[in-house]
């Protein structure tokens, strides 16, 4: 099993928390940690932006990304989300073990 650490920035902790409960409740995820708020600087369509959003990690399979994306992009506000897959290069063993117990759907 190959493991990805996916990064999502929400404008607001309520949107953080309905994408966290929508993975994690269909098994799309094993963890998703929802850090505090960060100061965002961005170039939006030619006009320097700043915002405050919560970042999320989410640990999932591999073979899961594109379901987390669809589902960050349905209940996203953002025209364009920023949804980055990070593939894990090594991972504990009972860590990944564990990753797989909890997402799996058989």
């Amino acid at each position: 099993m190959m493991m990805e650490l996916i990064l999502c920035n929400c404008p607001d902790l309520q949107v953080a928390e309905r994408i966290t409960k929508h993975v994690l409740e269909r098994k799309l995820a094993a963890c998703v940690n929802v850090l505090p708020a960060v100061q965002s600087h961005y170039v939006w369509q030619g006009v320097l932006e700043q915002s405050t959003e919560i970042p999320l990690l989410i640990k999932a399979r591999k073979e899961d990304f594109i379901e987390i994306e669809q589902a960050i992009c349905a209940l996203h506000p953002y025209q364009v989300p920023e949804i980055i897959a990070i593939a894990a290069q090594q991972v504990f063993a009972p860590y990944l073990q564990w990753v797989q117990e909890v997402t799996s759907r058989d």
